[in-house]
């Protein structure tokens, strides 16, 4: 569901959307209809709604300056006007659409779609966010045992800078200098640290990615550790290996 403010000064037209809305979009909700800048204002902070449509002249003012008197823009914005003077301006600010009047349903409809690919990519990335930083807060304290030939060596995640691959061995580099050799092979590992920001970009290679210095480019690019470690990122583990690395 979608929460929508409609800001247009003319009854007519505003009655017309919201009908629309009401009968042909039920994924979307109208908490509100206005017709000047100053009720705008007063409901786009107290609801903090996912869509605007937007009417440009609003009894001698202009929506825009309602846009600069806002600042950051928190919702999406689908102009419907007479006006087709101001297209350039709207593709300026990131509108969704611009609709002139009188619309139709058959404009309307490819605008609301696109209106919600983009906000449920945006909860998206907002829940992709809380999950990093989750995840970076829960393993800041989180320990492993890595099991050795004396025994077991009980390691805070957030001390591991890589794992090198050593034939059915691994071996941990850690950020005090220390390398511990483990008897279980990488792939082991790999399973164990997935949920703690780590990621295999070598088959040889399974890297903290908050450790990551920098990523220097090439045919898959070689990243360097904090302890000056190049480790060379394989091709077919780049996409991959960029997708999350431009997460951080």
């Amino acid at each position: 569901m979608l929460t929508a403010i409609i800001l247009e000064d003319e009854p007519d037209s505003r009655n017309l959307l919201a009908g629309f809305l009401r009968d042909y979009f039920p994924q979307i909700q109208v908490v509100a209809s206005v017709d000047n800048v100053a009720s705008a204002l007063d409901r786009i902070y107290s609801l903090d709604p996912d869509v605007v449509f937007m009417d440009i002249q609003l009894k001698g003012e202009t929506c825009f300056e309602l846009l600069e008197k806002l600042g950051e823009i928190k919702f999406e914005i689908i102009f419907t006007t007479a006006y087709d003077s101001y297209m350039l301006k709207a593709i300026k600010i990131s509108a969704i659409d611009y609709l002139l009047k009188p619309i139709n349903v058959d404009e309307l409809r490819p605008a609301i779609e696109k209106a919600g690919k983009k906000r449920m990519q945006l909860l998206m990335n907002k829940n992709l966010e809380i999950l990093v930083s989750n995840s970076r807060n829960n393993r800041k304290d989180h320990k492993i045992a890595i099991a050795s030939s004396e025994g077991f060596v009980f390691v805070k995640v957030s001390d591991i800078v890589y794992l090198e691959a050593d034939n059915a061995y691994t071996i941990f580099f850690l950020n005090d200098k220390q390398k511990i050799t483990a008897s279980k092979n990488l792939k082991e590992y790999e399973e164990l640290l997935v949920d703690h920001g780590f990621f295999r970009i070598h088959k040889s290679y399974i890297i903290n990615m908050a450790e990551i210095v920098k990523y220097i480019r090439g045919e898959g690019g070689t990243v360097i550790m904090t302890n000056n470690m190049a480790i060379e990122v394989s091709r077919r583990r780049k996409e991959d290996f960029l997708r999350l690395f431009n997460r951080l």
